[in-house]
């Protein structure tokens, strides 16, 4: 195969590779209806958006799915003895799922499954490649499903055949049979026909999606460990692609494609997933002469937007090799700002990125001390916004005509976080600010509020819960335009929505973080933005993970309190708008 896979990529001629492709797929089609084989690792979500990541139940003996189509009678037909098993088995050590291999609307599959009084997740794959990895080709067939080995350990109808299985699985012991025959509908994958039909070019399909999602990091002197500059890189690292696209681990910051639209969203559409990993399993080849990641070309500049109006250097920090280090607060007089401007971007620009986790800020009016004159950017609604420090945080650009007056004797207070990684190092951090010209004011104002937990209101997380809900919520008081989200919490942090409580009552969900993670914290930024009347709450409910299964989790035996370090905890929904004027609100609606 090897050999064929080469000479292919000599020959370079559509109809070989077709040809060798199919075969390729023919055979791993053939192998992966046999139970034992490794499916791998993966993540899908569920018919309510939550987030299902195999290896995170690999404190179980197996996962069990019952294949679904909305509306299907071989699943109907399946269902009463698969629940009747879940009721013998989901206590000693079994979790019973469903997956729609179709990738059917999210409502379509929520509603048939409300009708047909299913409590349990159906993970809908969207790409139909996780489906493809476990050999799925017929509806109303179960999987037993190993997340330790990622291996499928048994397929074939929910009745006694899956019930002896399940005995073995408990007791330890090797299924008796494996495979049994099952009739239901068959499941058809008609993208990854057509891509059989058409092939997959790295040059047309693989590198352009590479490009755009990935190697702005994976770059020489990007954040990521390795360099995506070529088709030989791609080809090596091609393994750990897969895994991280099956796992939903890369790009990261993922949100939940089907709620709302981003600029910022970090997720890839059906389509690319589908040819990246099918390039993959054909062995990764290349096509033509030219290779578009080795052509790409990276600004070496560190500023976004051109050299800055004004260069905020903050203090330098001495950081030692070891130890918990406490919050640092500094205070920095904006020097050279001599009279008053209106902020179109900022910056910033960490010194030592493996050091500084976050930062915060605030304005000192001019002539106030700290304790009189700190002022946030949601009390005062003229005041400029400097973007603070968080992980994966991109420079901040205004919106047009939208902007915040930075006056003459103002200082910057910062809250500085750091942690340290075993060397010891200076962290000498800027920050870049672009003004408006002097004669253009902008009339919009960008304005927010958060969502937060504090003590004395937080409520502590109890030892080795594994989704333990909090909930806190903003009201909008004005007709306004909703324009970005902002998470925060810790290493237990799991997931956190937003929803907005209109009024009139009815209620619509904003944003979805089903997989939170605190190494990526964005600012998901809407693509359009979202008018709300005025009087809309924003309600945002966070998850947290204190179990042993969160691998993040520092200690799943301690009971967490609010608190500044990263093993204590936080809660913030941060919500960004611009008021809406009566002429607008009326267009609007």
């Amino acid at each position: 195969m090897r050999k064929l896979l080469g000479d292919i990529k000599l020959n370079g001629r559509r109809t070989i590779f077709a040809s060798v492709t199919a075969l390729v797929f023919s055979l791993s089609a053939a192998q992966s209806v046999v139970a034992q084989d490794r499916a791998g690792d993966f993540a899908l979500l569920d018919q309510d958006g939550r987030f299902h990541h195999m290896a995170w139940y690999d404190n179980n003996k197996a996962i069990a799915f019952l294949v679904q189509a909305s509306g299907d009678a071989a699943t109907q037909s399946s269902l009463a003895s698969y629940n009747a098993l879940k009721e013998q088995y989901a206590s000693q050590g079994i979790v019973f799922m469903m997956i729609n291999p179709l990738g059917e609307q999210r409502d379509v599959v929520k509603a048939d499954a409300d009708s047909l009084g299913i409590d349990i997740p159906v993970l809908i794959d969207d790409a139909q490649v996780v489906s493809e990895a476990l050999g799925i080709d017929k509806t109303g067939e179960a999987f037993l499903y190993d997340p330790k080995s990622f291996r499928v350990i048994y397929r074939g109808p929910a009745d006694q055949s899956m019930a002896n299985a399940l005995a073995a699985v408990v007791a330890g012991n090797a299924v008796p049979n494996a495979v049994v025959a099952t009739q239901g509908t068959a499941v058809a994958y008609p993208a990854r026909d057509k891509l059989l039909q058409e092939g997959v070019s790295y040059s047309k399909d693989v590198a352009p999606v590479l490009a755009e999602n990935c190697a702005s990091c994976h770059r020489e002197g990007g954040i990521a460990p390795f360099a995506l500059n070529s088709h030989t890189m791609a080809q090596g690292w091609s393994p750990m692609i897969r895994e991280v696209l099956m796992t939903k681990r890369m790009p990261p910051g993922q949100i939940d494609p089907h709620i709302g639209e981003f600029r910022n969203h970090y997720t890839l559409t059906p389509d690319e997933q589908q040819k990246v990993l099918q390039w993959i399993a054909t062995g990764s080849v290349k096509d033509g002469d030219a290779d578009p990641l080795a052509e790409l070309t990276w600004s070496q500049e560190k500023w976004a937007f051109g050299e800055p109006d004004l260069i905020i250097k903050v203090p330098p920090q001495s950081i030692p090799a070891t130890g918990v280090l406490d919050y640092i607060d500094v205070v920095v007089p904006l020097e050279g700002l001599d009279r008053d401007r209106w902020v179109r971007a900022s910056q910033y620009v960490p010194g030592d990125r493996t050091v500084l986790h976050h930062t915060l800020n605030a304005f000192i009016e001019p002539g106030k001390r700290p304790s009189q004159g700190l002022i946030t950017r949601f009390s005062d609604p003229d005041q400029a916004y400097i973007t603070p420090y968080i992980p994966g945080a991109d420079p901040h650009l205004e919106e047009p005509n939208t902007g915040g007056i930075l006056r003459a004797g103002t200082s910057l207070a910062l809250n500085l976080h750091y942690t340290t990684t075993g060397r010891e190092t200076v962290d000498n951090s800027e920050i870049g600010v672009w003004f408006y010209p002097d004669d253009e004011i902008p009339t919009e104002r960008r304005l927010g509020d958060c969502a937060c937990i504090f003590t004395p209101t937080w409520t502590d997380i109890p030892a080795f819960d594994p989704d333990f809900e909090q909930t806190a919520s903003i009201t909008i008081p004005t007709d306004a335009e909703i324009m970005a989200f902002t998470p925060h919490m810790h290493f237990r942090g799991k997931r956190m929505v937003f929803d907005a409580h209109y009024p009139d009552g009815s209620v619509e969900r904003l944003l979805n973080i089903a997989q939170y993670n605190y190494n990526w914290q964005m600012e998901y930024q809407l693509a359009e933005p979202k008018f709300v009347p005025a009087g809309t709450r924003v309600v945002v409910t966070g998850a947290f993970d204190n179990s042993e299964q969160n691998k993040a989790n520092p200690d799943p035996s301690r009971v967490v309190p609010w608190g500044q370090q990263s093993w204590d905890e936080m809660f913030f929904g941060q919500v960004y708008w611009k008021e809406v004027k009566a002429a607008t609100a009326i267009s609007s609606n």
